[in-house]
C-alpha cells in the first residue's frame, strides 16, 4: 500500500470518529464537522507532500442514529479497512472520552476528547500515535485531529448512516 493511501486511510479514521453529539439533549440526525489535521510526527519523507489532510480544514456530513448516541455518543468509526476499534468509552452529559486501538497495516493508539458546548455543538480532539507498515518498513507517525460538529437536522437526506462496529 502506498504511503499517500495510507495516510489518506489515517485521515479518514480521524474524520469519522469526529464527534456528532450525546447528551440527554443531543438528537439523531445530520452533522456537519469540520476539521483540521496536524502530522506531530510524519511518515513521510522531507519535502513530500503531507497526505490528503494535513494543515488544512475539511468539512464533511454524517448521519447520526439514536443507536449510535446511545453506544459512543457520537458517530461510531469508519475504519476503511483499518482493524481499529474504540475502548474505554466513557459518557457524560458534557462530553465523552475513549482510546482508540488499531492493529494491522497502521497499528497504535489513540485518545478521543469530545465535548458538547451546547445541545447543537461539540468540539473534540483526537490525538493517535503509531507505525504504518510500507512495504518491508514500519514508519512511526503520530497526529491530531481537532474538529467542530454542528447539527443540521433530523433528516439525514442521502447521506447514510456509518455502520456499526464490531466489539
Amino acid at each position: 500500500m502506498s504511503i499517500a493511501r495510507l495516510a489518506c486511510a489515517s485521515a479518514v479514521v480521524a474524520l469519522v470518529l469526529l464527534p456528532a453529539s450525546w447528551a440527554q439533549s443531543r438528537k439523531p440526525g445530520l452533522y456537519q464537522t469540520t476539521s483540521k489535521m496536524t502530522w506531530d510526527k510524519s511518515p513521510f519523507p522531507a519535502g513530500m507532500p503531507q497526505g490528503a489532510m494535513g494543515g488544512t480544514e475539511h468539512t464533511s456530513q454524517v448521519c447520526v442514529t439514536q443507536e449510535q448516541i446511545d453506544r459512543f455518543g457520537t458517530a461510531p468509526p469508519q475504519m476503511r479497512g483499518q482493524d481499529c476499534h474504540l475502548t474505554d468509552v466513557n459518557k457524560t452529559d458534557h462530553g465523552m472520552t475513549a482510546h482508540m486501538v488499531c492493529s494491522g497495516h497502521m497499528a497504535g493508539k489513540g485518545d478521543l476528547k469530545v465535548t458538547w458546548t451546547d445541545a447543537d455543538h461539540s468540539t473534540s480532539t483526537l490525538h493517535f500515535a503509531g507505525s504504518m507498515q510500507m512495504g518491508a518498513n514500519s514508519m512511526p507517525f503520530e497526529w491530531t485531529v481537532e474538529s467542530t460538529s454542528n447539527y443540521k437536522g433530523p433528516d439525514c437526506g442521502s447521506v447514510k448512516p456509518l455502520p456499526m462496529p464490531k466489539d
